[in-house]
């Protein structure tokens, strides 16, 4: 068992109380699995306590012995609701079946980082919320101790009864609770070593299962206000152009419309957040008291749209290229996409260097180069962008599906000149997010709408509104070239990337550290197009194109693909080139390992097309083989193995299903997915026109497996997605005999196939 220091005051605790036990919390609870349902088959509620007693800011526990934790993180569908507090349960010793989850306000003065984001909660919660735990419990072993004046040292707990070794007595967390609250804070408590958990390392149901089955109250489209109004947006057309007048006359006239009106959400003067990321500034608002009121009278507005000013005239993205002057400053895909294509050795910045590799590629006696591109890709959220605001007095309550709150309220605050102190932001569960809610601009369009009109308001957007109005993954290329000698050993290695707003490049992974010649360069194209993070930000699409390019390296050098990979992985571990390679080339080398093995890839596949692949990112490693035929020309994927390496994994059940998400997703984004530009209009801008994987087309079987380390917890909802794609390249290949270097993959699929011997 180890030591930690608590960190925190008694004050600090307290300070949290007053917002987490005070009524603010949504009541979005769901009673954790108890054992008693599971074996009788049916559901049994608790018995709420009469009184409950504020332990910290992470929990507090009733008089029967109840306890309530609080989740302090923004639940995605990552399922950390049920996870964070089990942390926290491990380390009280408490019964699972007496916790109920309730979602946590924002409070940062408790909750250091409330992001969903970056695969992270797990990872930088793994201590503190043990440790809220591990608080609780030795304040309430202390307590005890008192209440029968003897050492504390001949007390033990278990499953929230504590008994004196001695006298055999017992007491229950809910009956020395009212003594525990009045303990001082210890200044130092003990963790759990992992062979000792109980409750960590064991699936649990999600604590929020019966809402989502049962249609529940959950989301934050659900929210319903008394005297609430019903608002929505409209917004520019196309990228690049602005307001300029409109004719609300008609609309105004219509049933149940209350106002129509324009709103600048984020005006030059203000200093932003980097979640402050909006396509458009300056809207239309439409404000009625129902959705289907408001959506008709959207539709009867007269709005005049012109150029931003700075698009009236040419517009030099690079220097040595004509950039977008189209008449019109507008964008086109086709423009971005020669523009990606012709990029230069002098628009591209060297980023990291190994060695000589230009003398390695001159004497080269092969060099393979290969190019591979990807369009812009839309969240596509099932739950469209919407936030509930009731801004008055002095006051704002917020109330809605948000990844970064923290970030919001300082915006809001900014925006509209309130401490904030005076800004309560409440989270629901999210209906998707995959990075488009770490952007909250909706959440203060609805702030200033609210604001404007002085009553509770919930804005909604349309799906129309949520395609076309951004955030998106960019666009990006990359190019890879690898230098061979005479005796086909790889000397050295090249990587070029960009994209449209963004960079997809990380110069310190794999074969970074590998090569003992290695050359990044990294170049990137503006644009009026907003972009922000994706599901994996740039590892959705580098790693496979990565994939990809190795594979045809392995292939192009006469050797098996994963032993290619193995073996430069030997040599970074033994060898490194470099000092700031960012991966560990055993963990890297163990999911791959594992993997040959679990997929049988030494014994041949029934399959025509066969496929491998492994990356690292959101510091956790993930290896895939993928298994696929072709069915009238249409891939049918019939297996993938995943092999996973995050550390410590806290709630098996729940883990599975993320990795097998993110496999889907990664799949189905790589086949299918794409959005399209012309003049600045978005082509795509619903479901019937921009292509999302369906459930026929998901793969028949998944086959999880996790490396067992006793490594702190790692990354887990984004590492499955990028590295399925290029298995799921390297398989086509092997299916069709052609190798494909754009997204989507379906339309590069050639109509002929044949089958590729192994």
């Amino acid at each position: 068992m180890s030591k930690v220091k608590t960190g925190m005051g008694r004050r600090s605790f307290i300070k949290n109380v007053s917002l987490a036990g005070g009524g603010l919390l949504i009541g979005f609870n769901w009673l954790a699995c108890k054992r008693a349902a599971e074996e009788s088959g049916k559901e049994m509620a608790l018995e709420m306590p009469e009184e409950w007693f504020e332990i910290n800011g992470y929990l507090k526990i009733g008089d029967n012995g109840v306890v309530t934790i609080y989740s302090p993180n923004p639940e995605i569908g990552q399922n950390v609701k049920t996870a964070m507090p089990m942390l926290v349960a491990e380390e009280l010793d408490v019964d699972w079946s007496n916790v109920i989850v309730e979602q946590a306000p924002l409070n940062t003065d408790i909750f250091s980082r409330q992001i969903a984001g970056g695969s992270q909660s797990i990872r930088q919660s793994w201590e503190p919320l043990r440790m809220a735990g591990a608080t609780a419990r030795q304040m309430l072993l202390i307590a005890a101790a008192k209440e029968w004046d003897v050492p504390l040292s001949e007390l033990t707990v278990e499953n929230g009864v504590i008994t004196h070794s001695g006298s055999h007595r017992s007491i229950g967390y809910g009956e020395i609770a009212k003594f525990a609250a009045k303990v001082e804070v210890p200044e130092e408590v003990v963790l759990k070593e992992n062979n000792n958990f109980k409750i960590i390392g064991t699936s649990r149901k999600n604590v929020d299962a019966k809402k989502i089955v049962t249609g529940q109250p959950l989301f934050g489209l659900d929210v319903n206000r008394n005297d609430m109004l019903i608002a929505m947006i409209v917004q520019p057309p196309a990228f690049g152009l602005r307001f300029k007048s409109m004719d609300a006359d008609e609309a105004r006239k219509m049933p149940g419309i209350k106002d129509v009106f324009t709103i600048d959400t984020y005006p030059d003067d203000m200093e932003k957040e980097w979640s402050d990321v909006a396509a458009f500034s300056k809207l239309v608002v439409v404000v009625g008291e129902s959705t289907w009121q408001v959506m008709k009278a959207k539709k009867a507005l007269k709005v005049e749209w012109d150029l931003k000013p700075e698009l009236t005239e040419e517009i030099v993205i690079l220097e040595k290229s004509p950039a977008l002057r189209d008449t019109l400053g507008l964008e086109n895909s086709e423009t971005h996409e020669s523009l990606m294509a012709n990029i230069g050795p002098e628009e591209s910045e060297m980023v990291r260097k190994d060695g000589n590799p230009e003398a390695a590629f001159k004497n080269a006696a092969r060099v393979i180069e290969r190019s591979y591109s990807c369009p812009f890709l839309a969240h596509n959220c099932m739950e469209p962008m919407n936030f509930f605001a009731n801004v008055t007095n002095g006051k704002a309550e917020l109330l809605g599906p948000i990844q970064t709150p923290e970030f919001a309220e300082k915006s809001v605050s900014k925006r509209l000149g309130l401490d904030l102190e005076n800004i309560d932001i409440q989270m629901t569960r999210m209906g998707g997010g995959f990075g488009r809610r770490l952007y909250g601009n909706f959440l203060v369009e609805a702030a200033v709408i609210s604001n404007k009109v002085g009553a509770p308001v919930k804005l909604v957007y349309t799906r129309e509104d949520d395609m076309t109005n951004g955030v998106y993954r960019p666009a990006y290329q990359v190019t890879y070239r690898a230098a061979l000698d005479g005796n086909n050993n790889l000397t050295a290695f090249h990587v070029n990337a960009g994209g449209v707003g963004e960079s997809p490049l990380f110069a310190n992974r794999f074969p970074a550290g590998a090569v003992d010649n290695y050359l990044a360069e990294s170049w990137t194209i503006d644009s009026q197009i907003s972009i922000g993070a994706f599901r994996a930000p740039r590892s959705n699409f580098i790693a496979g194109a990565e994939q990809s390019f190795l594979d045809e390296l392995a292939e192009e050098m006469g050797k098996d693909p994963i032993q290619f990979r193995l073996d430069m992985l030997e040599r970074a571990g033994k060898e490194p080139v470099g000092e700031n390679n960012d991966y560990d080339p055993a963990r890297y080398a163990a999911v791959l390992e594992l993997v040959r093995d679990k997929s049988g890839w030494n014994t041949g596949s029934t399959a025509s097309g066969r496929g491998v692949a492994a990356y690292y990112c959101h510091n956790s490693y993930v290896a895939q083989v993928l298994e696929m035929d072709l069915e009238d020309n249409q891939p049918v994927i019939d297996k993938v193995t995943c092999v996973v390496d995050c550390g410590i994994v806290v709630n098996p059940d729940a883990a599975v299903n993320m990795v097998e998400g993110g496999t889907i997703d990664g799949i189905g984004h790589a086949l299918y997915s794409e959005l399209t530009f012309k003049d600045g209009v978005s082509q795509q801008s619903n479901f019937d026109s921009y292509r999302l994987i369906r459930h026929r087309e998901a793969p028949k079987k998944i086959d999880v497996h996790f490396i067992e380390n006793g490594i702190d917890p790692t990354g887990l909802g984004e590492p499955a997605f990028p590295p399925v794609q290029g298995a799921l390249a390297n398989a086509l290949y092997r299916a069709t005999g052609k190798r494909i270097y754009k997204q989507p993959f379906l339309p590069e699929i050639k109509t002929e196939s044949r089958e590729i011997k192994t």
